[in-house]
């Protein structure tokens, strides 16, 4: 029996160090079912999924989704108890390459990008970030898209942080200008910039593209520096996803971002240049 919204194939499987946690939660939802005296079928056709889907997440195949530990919660009367693994499986939805940067991201005392083909992830809104993935190509599917925007909307805890980390963003002229998603996602968003622009702990700059002089035309950088002095980069020309930590590298990517945060405009003026923008749009 498959329901809509129930396609099997369409739920995603855990990922190295979170399949512990998945096929603890599976071992879980089987203990409370044969407590209930149920046998997978009949569990299957109270749930609403397929029995495959059951035997699979019993086993730590498949990650349950929130509303199917809901609704297992209320089937198996467990007052909440099952309801209560949604956080232990919060991490494991997530992409690996989300997860490892969420969790320097939240180790980091001071985080450092420049971006220049759309917004950096953590200054994005759910509705941008939803528009991006969407005209990825290939395409990817509605499920896959959803995942991607949830570990991306995850990140932004960055900005609630106690003590707050020193956060620094250089953004191309360009890419507030771009409609991603229509008019009215840019106008959002740019007042989600004017938000945290207001931050103490934050500074945001505007590359305008009229400069002759510009030191980020290799593409994107990202440097993150931790309480015990360490430091962590990436830069696209050198494969953006693999994390840099050759001291040698490390000070020719810092000099290169502080020089293009020299040349690009102070954070108070592109406040007002994004202040603008906002105007126009």
């Amino acid at each position: 029996m498959n329901v809509d919204g129930a396609d099997e194939a369409s739920w995603e499987g855990p990922e190295d160090e979170t399949q512990a946690v998945v096929e603890a939660v599976g071992r879980q939802l089987k203990l409370w079912r044969k407590a209930a005296r149920m046998r997978p079928a009949e569990f299957a056709a109270l749930m609403g999924y397929g029995e495959n889907l059951i035997y699979k997440i019993e086993r730590g195949v498949r990650i349950p989704r929130p509303e199917f530990l809901d609704k297992a919660d209320e089937v198996l009367g467990a007052g909440g108890k099952i309801a209560a693994m949604k956080q232990d499986l919060e991490q494991a939805r997530y992409p690996k390459k989300a997860r490892n940067l969420a969790k320097l991201e939240a180790e980091a005392v001071e985080l450092g990008g420049y971006s220049n083909h759309n917004l950096h992830g953590l200054l994005q809104t759910k509705e941008y970030a939803t528009a991006l993935f969407e005209m990825r190509r290939p395409a990817y599917s509605q499920d896959e898209v959803e995942r991607l925007v949830a570990a991306r909307m995850n990140r932004r805890a960055i900005f609630d942080r106690a003590p707050a980390p020193a956060l620094m963003f250089v953004q191309e002229e360009v890419t507030l200008r771009r409609p991603l998603g229509g008019a009215k996602v840019l106008r959002r968003q740019l007042e989600r910039l004017l938000e945290i622009g207001q931050l103490r702990n934050v500074e945001i700059q505007v590359m305008p593209t009229d400069r002759e002089d510009h030191a980020g035309m290799s593409g994107e950088i990202e440097v993150l520096k931790f309480g015990d002095g360490s430091v962590v980069g990436r830069a696209e020309d050198r494969s953006f996803a693999a994390a840099i930590s050759d001291p040698k590298q490390l000070r020719a990517l810092e000099l290169r971002y502080g020089i293009i945060r020299s040349q690009a405009l102070t954070p108070r003026e592109s406040l007002a240049f994004i202040e603008k923008l906002r105007g126009e749009t």
